[in-house]
């Protein structure tokens, strides 16, 4: 059986969320490519960056904590990618298909929140505080996203959709 402490929790849900940005680096190209306004292909592009970034923060919080990087699937990204792959078929191009992208791209990014306010939460309780900045850094970051999604959908696409 497996160690049952705050740490090991940490540690796996550090795994998940590793594997999960992973995933989200190679679907983010999908989304930018299915989305038809200029200002949300922007935003996804910028994002898949900005992943990059939080995948390398991840790495440094596996080093600081004596660890190899390696991820776990993590289900739940794999469930939302799928969802934001079904928008993309099931809608022809357009402001429709635009708004679905959005609301899909949020649900990650909501997911996202989740994950690294318990991380940082985790972290800071367990004395980690350089763990801890991190997830703070890469927490900042996502809502942001969520933020700059919202804006974007109340502002120009769902306007244009409806």
């Amino acid at each position: 059986m497996a160690e049952q402490s705050l740490k090991s929790l940490m540690v796996h849900t550090l795994k998940d969320v590793y594997y999960a940005e992973n995933a989200i680096l190679k679907h983010l190209p999908q989304l930018s490519k299915a989305a038809g306004d200029k200002a949300l292909k922007e935003a996804f592009d910028a994002h898949a960056k900005e992943t990059g970034v939080q995948i390398k923060r991840l790495e440094s919080v596996f080093e600081i904590l004596g660890l190899k990087p390696e991820g776990v699937k993590c289900h739940a990204i794999e469930g939302l990618a799928k969802e934001a792959d079904e928008i993309a078929a099931e809608f022809p191009a357009g402001d429709a298909r635009d708004a679905g992208l959005i609301a899909a791209a949020q649900a990650v990014e909501h997911y996202e929140i989740a994950r690294y306010g318990a991380l940082l939460a985790w972290a800071q309780q367990l004395g980690e505080d350089d763990a801890a900045g991190l997830f703070a850094e890469t927490l900042a970051e996502e809502e942001a996203t969520d933020e700059l999604l919202s804006e974007l959908a109340e502002d120009v696409v769902n306007p244009k959709a409806a």
